[in-house]
């Protein structure tokens, strides 16, 4: 049975807070065409891909919080990308605010569920979902800065780990915009034998954190380097697709990435608007870095990683 399956990274331009949830979907489902009409079989939508990137925006009305938020997945309004996948013979990443009653707190900060992904199959089954570990952010807001990065304080901490799920003839691992730049998010699933890595994102073009020590150039070359490094040091296939561009004055970085097992880009957009790109990935190019390289069984010693575990924060040694 053949292993390669042909991917491709559905790239959003920006969705401004004003753009209706019908004329944001209408664009899915045409990038969903274009990539089939190239001959993808996985398409890789970005992070929270229904909306725009909400969590910039301070909400006082809690309607209009949760009108960013998924009910259940799939929905009627998202009911059409469904139908049209399963039509085409297309399965799908995608990445969503899931409401999770569960999450909510009372008081101050504002959880209403989680930053989620999931994988369809291309019968329209939910494959697996996953939801974002690592929150980037503050929960209260930050005095000074144009836009805030509230992701702490609309989501709870994702509490799936980071499930490995079989599908499209390989291993397949999930992960959203922030966790790639944790090596330990690519491990865990590599520890699994992930064979294809999916990521969608919504990375400013600018220091989030606020000064000037970062721009649009530098946190490109950052997601770059992220998608590669994690892909090669598990040799594992990455497709990390982007929402780009000015969403409402907020610059977004675009450079979706299609990366092999060596860390080679073999495909990369070339604008900030919607774009597809495809790839060829054959999963058992995998088996080179697995078998060889990062042979996991024969060369890690857990026994001295200890401290990744053992806690959060960084101990100086004595002295």
């Amino acid at each position: 049975m053949s292993r390669v399956v042909r991917i491709a990274a559905a790239q959003m331009g920006p969705t401004q807070r004003a753009d209706s949830r019908a004329h944001t979907l209408a664009r899915l489902v045409t990038l969903l065409e274009q990539a089939a009409a190239q001959g993808a079989k996985l398409v890789v939508f970005p992070e929270l891909a229904f909306t725009t990137f909400f969590p910039r925006w301070w909400f006082d009305d809690e309607a209009e919080l949760l009108a960013n938020f998924e009910p259940a997945m799939p929905n009627a309004a998202v009911a059409p990308l469904f139908l049209r996948a399963r039509e085409l013979g297309v399965g799908f990443y995608i990445g969503y605010a899931e409401l999770a009653r569960g999450a909510f707190e009372d008081g101050a900060v504002c959880r209403r569920g989680f930053n989620t992904s999931i994988i369809v199959g291309p019968d329209g089954a939910i494959l697996g979902k996953y939801r974002k570990v690592h929150l980037p952010g503050s929960e209260g807001f930050r005095e000074g800065q144009k836009f805030q990065q509230l992701e702490k304080r609309y989501f709870a901490y994702g509490d799936l780990g980071f499930p490995a799920f079989r599908g499209f003839g390989g291993i397949l691992g999930m992960m959203i915009c922030n966790d790639r730049r944790w090596p330990e998010s690519f491990r865990v699933l590599g520890m699994q034998g992930a064979e294809l890595i999916l990521l969608g994102y919504n990375s400013a073009a600018y220091d989030p954190n606020g000064g000037e020590t970062e721009d649009a150039d530098l946190r490109t070359y950052h997601s770059n380097l992220c998608a590669q490094a994690g892909a090669y040091q598990n040799a594992s296939w990455v497709v990390a697709t982007a929402k780009a561009g000015n969403e409402d004055g907020s610059g977004l970085i675009g450079s979706s990435v299609i990366v092999d097992p060596r860390g080679v880009i073999v495909a990369q957009t070339k604008t900030l608007a919607d774009e597809v790109i495809v790839a060829d990935a054959d999963l058992d190019a995998c088996a080179q870095g697995k078998q060889k390289m990062f042979n996991f069984e024969a060369h890690r010693r857990p026994e001295h990683y200890g401290p990744i575990t053992a806690r959060a924060g960084a101990e100086p040694p004595p002295g």
